[in-house]
């Protein structure tokens, strides 16, 4: 399979999780950040920011991806990012992260909506419509469909896309992002099917 397809699934899984998370209750993946303990056969072992190690099962479905880094001057009027933010005090949002695209993930989780990186952080899935230079980074003018904002992008805010990655990267010590549906049944607390894995790579840290 070509690589940009590769990466327009990955986007699928990823943005089908998120929503999923936000409105789905009963039956809702999680956002799993932390370092890796172990990885093998097909389980991986992670420790979480909270505190506690979750076991992760991961199958031939389950999507793996690098982050390589990027510069704000990447980003172009017509690319199609996902920007994590939190409204200041004048209500304006700062991004702390930004994921640019591939084209061939373009509408992927299109939209604004809750996100997870802090007390009232969003994320906008949108096109960057105009740029505009200013004393602390770049504003961003996003479109979606339904709606627009602005974000303003500091020149220290970490701007990466994804890459593919293999499974022998999967090594302790190295940050991840994960999206995985925690397992039902007795006996297992802690245990989560992986859908979406992002490792660090060459030190790039995902920030998502």
């Amino acid at each position: 399979m070509p690589t940009r397809f590769k990466l327009a699934a990955t986007f699928v899984a990823l943005t089908i999780a998120g929503a999923a998370f936000a409105q789905s209750p009963a039956a809702k993946p999680e956002r799993i950040r932390g370092d890796i303990v172990s990885f093998a056969g097909n389980t991986l072992k992670v420790h979480r920011r909270s505190g506690e190690t979750v076991t992760i099962d991961m199958t031939d479905a389950s999507r793996l991806n690098a982050v390589r880094a990027m510069q704000l001057s990447d980003i172009k009027p017509g690319s199609y990012v996902g920007a994590a933010a939190m409204p200041g005090p004048d209500g304006k949002l700062t991004a702390k992260e930004v994921v640019v695209f591939p084209e061939a993930a373009r509408g992927m989780g299109e939209g604004h909506y809750a996100w997870d990186l802090g007390a009232n952080s969003t994320m906008t899935n949108a096109n960057v419509d105009t740029i505009v230079q200013g004393t602390s980074g770049r504003d961003l003018k996003l479109s979606y469909k339904g709606g627009n904002n602005t974000v303003n992008v500091p020149a220290n805010a970490p701007v990466v896309t994804l890459i593919p990655a293999t499974r022998d990267e999967l090594t302790a010590g190295k940050k991840v992002f994960v999206v995985a549906t925690p397992e039902s049944g007795g006996g297992n607390a802690g245990r989560y099917a992986g859908q979406f894995i992002v490792v660090e790579k060459d030190g790039v840290v995902p920030p998502m």
